[in-house]
């Protein structure tokens, strides 16, 4: 049985995009359908990306609102969808404690660090400031901490061809385009 994702955004959405992909013409084709990209900015590009290729888009401005009331309208207005599952690509809000236990062991996030080493935003930047010769990708469950929910899969990111943080930066996410539909689909054929 498929499962139904829905992929949550906050702005461009390069990993959405490729989970697009791969769900319309790869290794995620047989596992899941995408019912839903949602997004709590309404002028995130990747809405437009979605729309584009044909899948369903919402945003429910999230600005000024604190974030468990925030949460519950987002969670009301997800019934109608019967979502098995929720991806963050780029979403750039904390999720409550609220929201977190209605979809417990079902929220998946894709991290830019070892995320026992780094937690939060600019892991490759972090990285990079570090002075690092490799980094991680992480690909975990969503708990009430930022980015200390159970990993699932970790990659190595070796980055002493890098001559700037923009290269890592590239090279990071050419990594995350495919490391996250691989993990995904190991995560839906369970």
């Amino acid at each position: 049985m498929k499962k139904r994702i829905a992929i949550f955004i906050s702005g461009r959405g390069s990993n959405m995009d490729a989970i697009l992909r791969q769900a319309r013409e790869g290794i995620l084709r047989e596992v899941c359908n995408v019912v839903l990209v949602f997004s709590n900015k309404p002028d995130a590009k990747g809405l437009e990306t979605a729309k584009k290729a044909g899948v369903k888009t919402a945003c429910i401005p999230s600005k000024g609102k604190k974030r468990e009331d925030f949460d519950r309208e987002v969670i009301e207005f997800l019934e109608t969808y019967d979502v098995d599952y929720i991806v963050l690509a780029g979403y750039m809000r904390l999720l409550s404690p609220y929201f977190i236990q209605a979809y417990k062991q079902r929220i998946i996030n894709i991290h830019p660090a070892d995320t026992r080493a780094f937690q939060g935003v600019g892991g490759y930047e972090w990285a990079w400031e570090q002075g690092l010769k490799k980094t991680m990708v992480t690909v975990h469950y969503v708990d009430e901490g930022m980015d200390t929910g159970d990993i699932i899969e970790q990659r190595e990111l070796d980055i002493t061809d890098c001559s700037n943080l923009k290269d890592l930066e590239k090279k990071g996410l050419a990594l995350e385009h495919v490391m996250f539909s691989d993990v995904l689909k190991k995560v839906f054929e369970k």
